[in-house]
């Protein structure tokens, strides 16, 4: 009879074999390349000792193009769950040193496999991508195989928190998976993402770049506006990802942890000192959120792409919001079909997780121009009126400065769903800037004066004065009050805390048609 240490010891000898995936000689090539294998990469990520490995023996089932003699325990990824700050989380690490973590039938079951698994426990799920696309030596197996991951990516939007960290190649088919979660991070000179690699463009099209060049992590982060994070080393993205996650709830029906807060911050510097009173100087609109919100607590995302407008993650007395904020800096604050994207999206993050909505208004308008209209600014900056008027979460806007035309609208008013919308006194709230819109409504007066330009000054302040203040709109209870810029922390202090329990609901129906 066989002894039962003989049966643990080859337990562990099997174990050992796992983890060593592609050998040691590929690990040495991994690491040359300035790479983490897919067990480094989850130690750095969770918590220590507290990852659990699942389905640790899986193998492919092919026998066809010689990978009968080519089994590797794990089939090339990692799956399992740990902790993050204490906090349960799910995930898959793709082992490259295996098939160049090219995706196969039974791999995708273990990520399908996971992926259920942190549904079912409501928690979230990050996928730590480096892999050659699909298993070409299993044929159309594979390609089902990502079929399961997008379902799963698809069904669980909006229920559990889902992060891609894009760690190497992402190809073909694969970077879909990533193209549907919450975020992707991207690590620099490392990671690539695209549909079609240079070498295919060139056979097709004649065009010649670089896989860097045609889907890097500056490439998707600031024009493509695929991923959302990048960093210099894969070290610094993983702890990023952690970063994240301290400002997510586990799952939909949970709200994110109300943190410890130093109440010494409450008190403002003289905001009107900070930000340029007059409405056509640029400023950048972070120095407003650095001084409202808990010190050092604003995470941006996004921050590389449609720099116009600022998205992220903060908290003001220990509970979180998500931020949307015009940008004077860049295109006077002005909405684009990038800006709009970029923000109904993170609107729509913020609904789903129950994380309450501030937004910092100062905008001029939906940008002009040939390029944009025939780009289709409509259906992109619908997006904005949809998303804020879906969102059922506590909405509250501060207008900063400027809040003129469609623009007003969309950017969570009154009429389409705003809790409270607070203005500042020098805010000027109109269908358009009293320049344009003195020229047309005076245009005789100014033409038969005697001194146009002195005229059309005197017009300008004579519209500023009786449509474009913030008291008409506050009379006709489009603002809820015009307040104090120095008492502004205060103020969302307050409506935070008055708005914590609210609840809301829309008419019954399956979904509804956001114009995309």
């Amino acid at each position: 009879m066989t002894d039962i240490y003989e049966k643990i010891n080859e337990l562990y000898d099997r174990r050992r074999q796992a983890e060593l995936g592609g050998g040691d000689e590929r690990i040495d090539r991994q690491h040359a390349k300035g790479k983490l294998t897919a067990r480094e990469r989850i130690d750095l990520l969770v918590d220590p000792g507290s990852f659990v490995e699942l389905n640790p023996f899986i193998e492919h089932r092919s026998t066809d193009f010689g990978l009968e003699e080519m089994k590797y325990p794990g089939d090339g990824v990692v799956t399992g769950y740990g902790k993050i700050n204490g906090r349960p989380i799910y995930l898959f690490s793709q082992d490259f040193t295996v098939f160049g973590g090219a995706l196969g039938e039974m791999h995708a079951e273990k990520i399908a496999k996971a992926m259920d698994l942190a549904a079912k426990n409501g928690a979230p799920f990050i996928g730590l991508n480096d892999s050659g696309g699909a298993r070409i030596q299993e044929g159309v197996v594979s390609l089902d195989g990502y079929g399961h991951v997008f379902y799963r990516n698809a069904i669980y939007s909006g229920v559990i928190p889902q992060i891609s960290v894009i760690m190497g190649p992402c190809a073909g088919g694969a970077v879909y998976s990533p193209a549907i979660t919450d975020f992707v991070f991207m690590v620099d000179q490392s990671s690539q993402m695209f549909i079609t690699g240079p070498k295919v463009i060139e056979t097709v099209t004649g065009e010649k770049i670089s896989s860097e060049d045609l889907g890097g992590s500056k490439v998707h982060n600031t024009i493509s506006g695929n991923a959302h994070f990048r960093a210099e080393s894969e070290m610094k993205v993983l702890q990023m990802v952690r970063t994240l996650i301290g400002y997510l709830p586990q799952n939909n029906e949970e709200k994110a942890m109300i943190s410890e807060y130093d109440s010494t911050n409450d008190d403002l510097p003289d905001l009107t000192e900070l930000i340029p009173f007059d409405s056509v100087k640029p400023y950048d609109v972070r120095i407003v959120v650095d001084q409202v919100v808990d010190e050092g607590s604003f995470f941006e995302v996004h921050k590389e792409f449609a720099k116009n407008i600022v998205v992220g993650f903060a908290r003001i007395r220990g509970e979180v919001v998500g931020l949307v904020c015009n940008q004077p800096k860049f295109m006077a604050g002005g909405l684009d079909i990038d800006s709009s994207d970029k923000a109904a999206r993170f609107i729509r993050f913020c609904d789903s997780f129950q994380i309450p909505l501030l937004t910092f208004e100062d905008v001029t308008g939906f940008f002009p121009g040939i390029k944009q209209e025939h780009g289709g600014i409509i259906r992109h900056g619908a997006k904005i009126l949809y998303a804020y008027s879906e969102a059922t979460v506590p909405k509250i806007t501060v207008i900063l400065r400027k809040a003129y035309g469609g623009a007003y609208v969309a950017l969570n008013s009154k009429a389409i769903g705003a809790d409270l919308v607070y203005a500042w006194p020098n805010a000027e709230i109109a269908v358009m800037g009293p320049h344009g819109a003195a020229n047309i409504i005076f245009a005789r007066d100014i033409q038969n004066s005697k001194n146009p330009e002195a005229t059309r000054q005197e017009k300008i302040e004579e519209y500023r004065e009786k449509f474009a203040n913030p008291y008409i709109a506050a009379a006709r209870g489009m603002v809820d009050d015009v307040i104090d810029p120095r008492e502004t922390r205060i103020k969302l202090i307050q409506a935070l805390e008055m708005l914590r329990n609210k609840r809301e609901s829309r008419p019954k129906k399956k979904h509804g048609n956001i114009p995309l």
